[in-house]
């Protein structure tokens, strides 16, 4: 990685990035309290995708750990995650947030959200999808409790902590700095902030 220069996910925004089968791409949790809801994409494809419905069932647990391959709908390998220093702590059952979920948290006003940061990425490379996929949650700290409850908590991971993806299908990936303010999926203090990757060989 050494000369690989960092980019920046602002915060409550996202971006588009394609990366080759056998590139890597580390996300950067860089104060250590910011959820990334991460997508893929197959390059040659639009409607297949990182689906964690299917990905939950290949790997046979909720969250991913080193060595394991997140699948498409196609159940084909996508993305393997290959290093971990943030605590292992991330989400694969919960939804994007969307408009509707800040209406029903009270929010009267227009909200940045993960959908439409999805959507406006993607746009910003001439692509469109008509659906929008559950996303992998990088860092997303809601734990399923033994009576099925979920409880959002916030991130375990420090400041600087990484997740490293390796892709193993060429791949377009939308990386979200999630907007959520009002339940603590980014800290206690509600703040989202910006979060950085970098792609490498």
């Amino acid at each position: 990685m050494t000369g690989v220069d960092l980019q920046t996910i602002p915060a409550r925004r996202a971006v588009a990035v394609s990366v080759r089968a056998g590139q890597r791409i580390e996300v950067v949790n860089t104060y250590g309290r910011q959820v990334v809801d991460t997508w893929a994409f197959a390059a040659a494809d639009r409607t297949e995708w990182m689906s964690m419905e299917h990905s939950r069932l290949h790997i046979a647990r909720l969250s991913p750990q080193v060595g394991d391959t997140l699948v498409t709908n196609r159940r084909r390998g996508i993305l393997t995650l290959v290093a971990d220093s943030s605590g292992g702590v991330h989400d694969t059952l919960l939804a994007a947030c969307d408009r509707y979920r800040y209406e029903l948290l009270g929010c009267a006003e227009p909200h940045d959200n993960c959908t439409d940061n999805l959507h406006a990425a993607l746009a910003s490379v001439a692509i469109t999808v008509a659906a929008t996929p559950s996303p992998l949650n990088l860092f997303e700290n809601a734990r399923p409790a033994a009576d099925g409850s979920i409880e959002i908590a916030p991130p375990v991971s420090p400041p600087g902590s990484s997740v490293t993806l390796r892709a193993e299908l060429d791949a377009l990936l939308v990386l979200s700095a999630c907007p959520q303010d009002l339940v603590p999926t980014n800290g206690p203090d509600l703040t989202p902030t910006d979060a950085q990757f970098r792609i490498f060989c």
